[in-house]
């Protein structure tokens, strides 16, 4: 079973949770296999979520050894810096700081920190100082919220 595997059993539970999988890692690391889920959800998850949840997608995916090797489960909250993935996030987080890294460099440059402007037709726009840049969404790497950003609190 591979990561989207994976991910297509427990997306269906998760919303019906009313929970949002943000990111799905499957991967080994050292002698262990570990299946690692970045969980959201309107107003922000807490750790009791996150417990909550843990016991629910491990219940899933033990019922009928839907994984058939040992691994280790966590789940977590996707952080300040989550990562941007799905279409309603590129519409979600329009206007906020981002960073990116791209697979191949672009002009000797693979990272990139700017505002999110959108996706429009398999291309991510990005304002970076004053250039709008725009990259194809299959050669990025990782999108991530920027939270080394400045933080805007509002006037006062």
């Amino acid at each position: 079973m591979d990561a989207k595997d994976i991910e297509a059993l427990l997306i269906p539970l998760i919303e019906q949770e009313g929970g949002e999988l943000v990111d799905l890692q499957w991967r080994r690391e050292g002698h262990q296999w570990v299946l690692r889920l970045f969980l959201d959800k309107p107003g922000g998850i807490s750790l009791d979520d996150c417990a909550y949840f843990s016991d629910r997608v491990g219940a899933a995916l033990d019922e009928g050894d839907k994984i058939p090797r040992a691994y280790v489960l966590e789940v977590s909250s996707p952080g300040l810096d989550r990562v941007i993935k799905k279409d309603k996030d590129f519409e979600r987080f329009s206007g906020k700081p981002v960073k990116l890294r791209l697979r191949l460099p672009e002009n000797g440059q693979r990272r990139f920190s700017g505002v999110l402007k959108g996706l429009c037709e398999g291309r991510v726009s990005v304002q970076v100082g004053m250039d709008l840049k725009t990259f194809a969404r299959e050669g990025i790497e990782e999108l991530r919220l920027d939270d080394s950003a400045a933080v805007d609190f509002g006037e006062g």
